[in-house]
């Protein structure tokens, strides 16, 4: 850490020179962006557009991760100074990564929400860089999905939760974050055969073909079992990874909309994600982090990790292209 950098520098997010490198400001201070990237709407050569979706029309129970996105950017401030922890590599030093803002949209037209987000990935994609996604509740991943289907055709689905979010619903203008993936799975968007869900921990009935890897499989076989079998599920598929932080058990993650205990310990995950080396990855979320419901600020912290390995995960790919 080089903390005589931090006599000079503040305010990374407007002020630094280039879209590589770690950050020394001091990490109680200045304009907090993810990982202190530059706040830019030029996607010129960026690798990879950090975005938020401040969206949360369609939680269950506990309203609040429309600030998400603020506080998993805020809990990000102490990562910046070093490589992320376990790889072999500096996605940060080596790849152009670029804090694109929150979607703009009308909380007063709803029904208007899914298109914009789904234009605004598009716009990100056909700049020729990847997507990571800070939410808003789990809605959001079904609009930015099918930019990713429009581009890569039928997706391989990675998702990590407590619930399957496969519940049956064919009214596809509903906006609901528990029947997202049904819609995506039978609207062509999502291919089942090749996609996994990890962590889950409630009861439905039908999913559809996708692959499950429930809590109790996690905690009896252990992560690296799990990930041999998501690897050998998803092969070299285009893979798109989303994060409800709800797989976390609530002792670690309470700031949630919809808790469940039984869940994913934040060292299984941190071991998963770094050992997912290798996947096809294309782009990612993580969802649901909701503040108002975590004083300690852990479940941003989380949200702030889980989204870097992602990045991480997106860096090893490009690397390998």
């Amino acid at each position: 850490m080089a903390l005589e950098d931090a006599k000079n520098q503040v305010d990374q997010a407007f002020t630094r020179d280039d879209l590589k490198g770690p950050s020394f400001e001091n990490a109680f201070g200045g304009a907090t962006s993810f990982l202190r990237r530059r706040y830019t709407k030029d996607l010129t050569g960026v690798d990879i557009a950090v975005t938020g979706v401040p969206f949360d029309q369609a939680v269950t129970n506990r309203t609040g991760t429309r600030l998400g996105p603020r506080a998993i950017r805020e809990a990000s401030s102490l990562q910046p100074y070093d490589p992320p922890y376990g790889w072999d590599f500096d996605v940060l030093s080596e790849f152009a990564i670029a804090d694109y803002g929150d979607l703009a949209f009308d909380y007063g037209h709803v029904s208007q929400f899914p298109a914009a987000l789904t234009a605004h990935i598009k716009g990100i994609l056909d700049a020729g860089a990847a997507s990571v996604t800070l939410g808003g509740d789990h809605y959001i991943s079904f609009p930015i999905l099918k930019a990713y289907a429009e581009k890569y055709g039928p997706i391989s689905l990675l998702q990590f939760d407590a619930h399957s979010d496969t519940w049956v619903d064919d009214d596809m203008e509903r906006i609901d974050h528990g029947t997202m993936f049904y819609k995506a799975v039978k609207s062509g968007v999502v291919d089942p055969a090749t996609s996994v869900q990890v962590g889950i921990r409630t009861t439905n009935p039908d999913t559809l073909g996708v692959t499950t890897i429930d809590a109790r499989e996690v905690h009896e076989n252990g992560a690296a079992a799990a990930v041999a079998k998501i690897k050998q599920v998803l092969g070299d598929r285009p893979c798109y990874l989303t994060f409800d932080i709800d797989a976390l058990d609530p002792a670690f993650a309470p700031g949630t909309g919809t808790p469940v205990w039984g869940g994913l310990t934040s060292g299984q995950c941190a071991i998963m994600l770094r050992d997912l080396a290798g996947i096809n990855i294309v782009g990612g979320d993580v969802v649901e982090v909701s503040p108002p419901f975590d004083s300690t600020g852990a479940t941003a912290i989380a949200g702030a990790h889980v989204a870097t390995e992602i990045l991480c995960l997106l860096g090893a790919r490009m690397r390998r292209s």
